[in-house]
This record gives C-alpha cells, sequence and structure tokens, in this order.
C-alpha cells in the first residue's frame, strides 16, 4: 500500500479500470488522507479517437459509470465525468476544484504508464501530490522474481512463486466503507455525458444477455459461487455453462480481484483451485506487459521470431474474421465474436492457432481483430494469449503443437450444440457430419456444400506441415 505522507483538505480520486465503490485502493487511501473527496472519471478522447463508433465496450464502461454516479449520490456525492483528454483534465479538474492531491490505481498498459507520468508532472507544477496504488491484480511488476531476480518468463515458476507469497493480508478487501463520510457531499459537478454525446453508438446489452455495472458483477459473480467446484471439468465446453462470464468485469474493475482470488483461495478443491489458476495467469500476463513494454508494440516475445515472414492469404485473414472458413468449430467461435464480443476460452485458442498454424497469417492481424471485437479485451492477456497461440511468446505452445480443429471439434463440442447456435445452417447435420461436413458420406437433402455452407479454404494437413517447416526456418 502507498504511504501517504500528510493528510489533504480536498482530494480527487481518478477512476479508470477500476469502476466500484467498493474495496477500491485508491478510494480507501483518498478517503482516509483527505478531508472531502471528489471521484473523477474521463472518458479520454486519445483513446476513444482511434475506436469506430459501434465500439460496444464504450456502451459498457458508461454503463458501468453511470452506476457508480448513481451508487455515489445514494451517499450524498457524485462522479463528475468528463470527456477530453485525460493528461490535461485530470490537471484541470485538479485546479478546478482546489485539490491537493490525486489519488488512482495503477495500470501496466506501457501508453497509461507514459499518461500518468505526464499527469504527475503536471500536478507537481501546480503543487498538486500524485499516489498510485496496486489494485487490479494481486502481485503486480516486480514482486515476483526469479531466485536470479529477474521476471519469470514460464508461468508454472510463477505460479509456484505466486502460491508460496500469497498472504491472507494480500487479499485482503479495502474498508472504504468505513470511511464514506470524507465523500464530497452535492458537489457541483457536469451532468453525465450520453454515449451519443462521446460520437459512439449505445449498445442494447440487454439484447446480447450482457450484464453491465457492479450490480452485473455481483449477479454473475453469484451465479458463479455454486458452479466454481465444477469450473475444471466444465470449462473447456463452449456449449455448457462451465465458466464465470466475469472476464469484462474484471477487466473494468466492477469486481473486486482480491474478492475472487480470496474465495478461490479459500475454497480449495479441484474447481476453484482451476479457477485461481487462471486469475494467477492473469497476473503472469500483466508483469510480463510491465517488463516487455515492447510487446504491446508488436514485437515477439522470442527475439527470434520477430522478423518471421507469414506467407498467408488475404483472402483466408476475411474469411476467418468473417466466420467462413469452412471449419464449422472456428466458424462458430469468430461469429460469437463478432455477435456478442465476447468468445470461450477454448475457441480462443482453437481460431487463433487456426490462424497462425492453418492459415499462415501473422498473429497480430488476429491479436488487432480481437482488439476490435472482445468486449473483455485487455491488452496483455490478449497479447499472451496470441503469442502463446503462436508460439513466439513466453512459456508458449511450442510450435510442433498444432490444434486439430476437427478433432478440437468432436472433444469439446461433440453433439455439436455450440456449432448449431452460431452456424445455423448446419444445425440439420448429424452430431458426426457437423464437425467436418466434407467428409461425411451423406449430406442432407437439399444441402450442397459451397452454396449453403463453404468448403474448407484450406486442408489442416498440408497446412501443418508448412506450419512446422515455416517454424522450422525460423
Amino acid at each position: 500500500m502507498a504511504v501517504v505522507p500528510a493528510s489533504y483538505q480536498r482530494s480527487l480520486c481518478w477512476f479508470r479500470r477500476d469502476l466500484r465503490d467498493f474495496d477500491h485502493a485508491a478510494l480507501f487511501h483518498a478517503l482516509q488522507q483527505s478531508e472531502q473527496v471528489l471521484c473523477v472519471f474521463v472518458f479520454d478522447s486519445t483513446i476513444l479517437a482511434h475506436l469506430p463508433c459501434d465500439d460496444r465496450r464504450v456502451s459498457f464502461i458508461w454503463q458501468a459509470v453511470a452506476e457508480l454516479d448513481q451508487a455515489l449520490r445514494q451517499q450524498g456525492s457524485a462522479l463528475c465525468v468528463v470527456h477530453g483528454d485525460a493528461k490535461t483534465e485530470i490537471p484541470r479538474l485538479a485546479a478546478h476544484y482546489q485539490a491537493q492531491a490525486v489519488f488512482c490505481n495503477r495500470d501496466d498498459d506501457p501508453s497509461a504508464i507514459a499518461r500518468d507520468g505526464v499527469v504527475a508532472q503536471a500536478l507537481a507544477a501546480q503543487g498538486c501530490a500524485f499516489f498510485d496504488d496496486k489494485d487490479h491484480v494481486i502481485f503486480e511488476r516486480a514482486e515476483l522474481l526469479t531466485q536470479a531476480g529477474k521476471p519469470f518468463s514460464v508461468f508454472t515458476p510463477y505460479k509456484n512463486s505466486w502460491l508460496k507469497n500469497i498472504t491472507a493480508e494480500l487479499l485482503q478487501s479495502y474498508p472504504v466503507e468505513h470511511h464514506r463520510s470524507a465523500l464530497w457531499q452535492h458537489p457541483n459537478v457536469p451532468p453525465l455525458p450520453s454515449v451519443a454525446d462521446l460520437g459512439f453508438s449505445a449498445c442494447d446489452f440487454a439484447v446480447l444477455h450482457v450484464k453491465t455495472g457492479m450490480s452485473g458483477g455481483e449477479q454473475l459473480w453469484a451465479d458463479f459461487l455454486p458452479r466454481m467446484s465444477l469450473y475444471k471439468q466444465a470449462r473447456d465446453f463452449p456449449a455448457v455453462k462451465g465458466v464465470s462470464y466475469l472476464s469484462a468485469h474484471i477487466r473494468f474493475g466492477t469486481v473486486s480481484i482480491r474478492q475472487l482470488a480470496r474465495t478461490a483461495f479459500e475454497r480449495g478443491g479441484e474447481g476453484a483451485e482451476g479457477w485461481l489458476n487462471e486469475l494467477i495467469w492473469r497476473d503472469f500476463y500483466q508483469q510480463i506487459l510491465y517488463h516487455r513494454p515492447d510487446v504491446a508494440s508488436g514485437h515477439s516475445f522470442k527475439a527470434e521470431y520477430q522478423d518471421l515472414v507469414f506467407p498467408g492469404e488475404e483472402a483466408h485473414f476475411v474469411a476467418w474474421c468473417e466466420g467462413r472458413t469452412g471449419y464449422p468449430i472456428v466458424d462458430a467461435a469468430m461469429r460469437q465474436l463478432q455477435q456478442v464480443g465476447w468468445m470461450h476460452n477454448r475457441l480462443r485458442m482453437i481460431t487463433a492457432s487456426f490462424l497462425v498454424k492453418d492459415l499462415l497469417i501473422d498473429w497480430r492481424k488476429g491479436e488487432a481483430h480481437f482488439a476490435r471485437w472482445l468486449l473483455d479485451y485487455d491488452l496483455a492477456a490478449n497479447n499472451g494469449g496470441w503469442q502463446w497461440a503462436a508460439s513466439t511468446g513466453c512459456d508458449a505452445q511450442p510450435y510442433f503443437r498444432i490444434f486439430n480443429p476437427i478433432t478440437q471439434s468432436q472433444k469439446f463440442d461433440p453433439k455439436g450444440q455450440f456449432i448449431r447456435r452460431y452456424v445455423p445452417e448446419l444445425a440439420h447435420l448429424d452430431d458426426k457430419a457437423i464437425h467436418a461436413p466434407w467428409q461425411a458420406k451423406q449430406l442432407p437433402l437439399g444441402f450442397r456444400l459451397g452454396r449453403d455452407y463453404p468448403h474448407p479454404i484450406v486442408d489442416h494437413a498440408a497446412q501443418r506441415l508448412r506450419a512446422l517447416a515455416l517454424f522450422e526456418r525460423g
């Protein structure tokens, strides 16, 4: 925890990827150290400028911000929400509201680190202090190192170190509720801008069955708790309700990572340990991003693959994006991504392997496509996952292990339930034919490959050999 040397008459608490009013490190310290705290959020124009107007994440964030504002209003305060460049807006708000300090939680995205450095300098120039805290991970940055004092680059030793060093204190909640009286009562703040005011189209999450804000995170968590014990055995089957569906809430901090990890750690058992393992993976990728910020700009973690030339075709990339590859499990997953902004983790591995190892297309193009459509997009996790699948990253899938999309489909969607949902033109195929229609001895009357559903755009066996040769050459 940050040690604040003095008390302040008025402070700002700057919310970013932590859109909740409970168990919040920066809010706790701001309330504890200040007579008055004004909570602020900036819809950062430097980020929004690069997003398409239909990006669902803006609506998801807006819903979370609106709920946070309502929660603060119920406590007599409010959330000050502005639209602009955070590098200038935060110092401006600090000056306008005569704040002596700004508190926030850290973000390991290289652009966020650079932004915070600029903000801290600007605040210092006007006599305002800047404090940041660890909040969205359990272990961060250089808290866990190898015996040689270097960052971990292999997951299992990192996980072992994580479990060896975890303490009850690290998983303890910040008791924000004990200090809420320091929230600035009835501040004069601007009205919350609408999604349209920000230049984006609103998303109807009810239609997508997506739950938003703190209340949505709480509902999903309550729903997952009775299922956690079954997580390990159910997690790989996309047609089964086996995962938590909390990824977007973890990403935007509408849930507390400490509460989630603490519950899994205390429960124990195969399911809880399996789910905790995923949270540890998340910490692992965040510390990789911190120590290797170059991966955020397209660099391979493994230098030997940095200049690997992928010979794949643009038409194949478009077919992959649109779910027209002729491989049903791949197409179903890619259509799910575009329709609802989410993809099951097993399917993320299958589709990524297919793009890189079957279509021989640069992993960076896939990474960018996922960044465009994933509601839970997180730079560290997305990059880590893609480099794992592409065999270019830390602790990566060895290049000679290549997912077979047909056997993956047969194993993890055996009755084709997931495929039928997202590739309805195949719904009337039997449980065997649906995984590889071109191999079926007989197809339903009136159904024709190439017309009703595409032929495979590549042959997996042939492409596997090409991928092996490509990576062997380096």
